[in-house]
């Protein structure tokens, strides 16, 4: 049984790491169905038969991905923009996945949240409930989660996917660190927040220039200042 949760903030590339483990071809791969699951109500799950079934609660969502994964490893990624509690308050039904986290400078990451939605709020930045929940998956699982910056991976994706892979129970398939671009059917209803990701061939560098930032803006500088402590506490752990 193999279920392999990244956790991750938004605007941290996590996008990129999806597109790299669908090139893989060896995974099922779900794209922030619990995002879905909050705002819809319901998240479509594949059944082993190819087809899907709804899941209606975080539960069920958990209850379907464990059987799912019985038949083929399961690779998931969310994002914070919500606190899932089921996994807070639940640890001995997430004991059983392997949790990774991918992190982000926040100085970089808060003004691009902040361009593609002006309204994001503190809490939606995500690193408070990002680090509680590497709290609650180290605790629930005894063994301390793998966090990646995603700064090195993208100036060494061979190393820290190699790592990754160990960590995961998994082949390194180098194959996957490449892929073409292009559209994907999980990316369209938020299409605009993965323009990067359609538009990638691999793990880029690139950094966008923003016209308001944490260093210019008294509201970023305040999610930075709440943020931050949290962001150091997560990345002490990561390679």
């Amino acid at each position: 049984m193999t279920v392999i949760m990244l956790w991750a903030h938004t605007r941290s590339i996590s996008t990129a790491f999806l597109r790299m483990m669908i090139e893989r071809g060896d995974v099922l791969v779900l794209h922030e169905p619990l995002i879905a699951l909050t705002e819809l109500g319901e998240v479509p799950v594949p059944t082993p038969e190819g087809g899907s079934v709804p899941a209606r609660t975080e539960k069920e969502f958990l209850e379907l991905v464990t059987s799912l994964s019985r038949v083929r490893p399961v690779f998931v990624k969310d994002v914070f923009d919500y606190r899932y509690e089921y996994f807070y308050d639940h640890p001995d039904e997430i004991a059983g996945i392997t949790h990774t986290f991918l992190v982000r400078h926040p100085r970089q990451t808060i003004s691009s949240h902040y361009a593609m939605k002006p309204t994001v709020t503190s809490q939606e930045i995500g690193y408070e409930r990002q680090y509680e929940l590497f709290e609650a998956a180290w605790a629930a699982t005894g063994r301390k989660p793998l966090v990646i910056r995603s700064e090195r991976l993208v100036s060494d994706p061979v190393s820290v996917v190699e790592s990754f892979c160990a960590y995961a129970g998994l082949p390194f398939l180098p194959h996957s660190l490449r892929w073409s671009p292009g559209e994907r059917p999980e990316w369209q209803r938020y299409r605009a927040w993965h323009i990067d990701a359609i538009h990638s061939t691999g793990f880029s560098g690139h950094r966008n220039d923003y016209a308001v930032t944490v260093d210019n803006n008294a509201l970023l500088k305040s999610y930075y200042d709440h943020h931050y402590p949290f962001y150091e506490l997560l990345v002490q752990h990561a390679d």
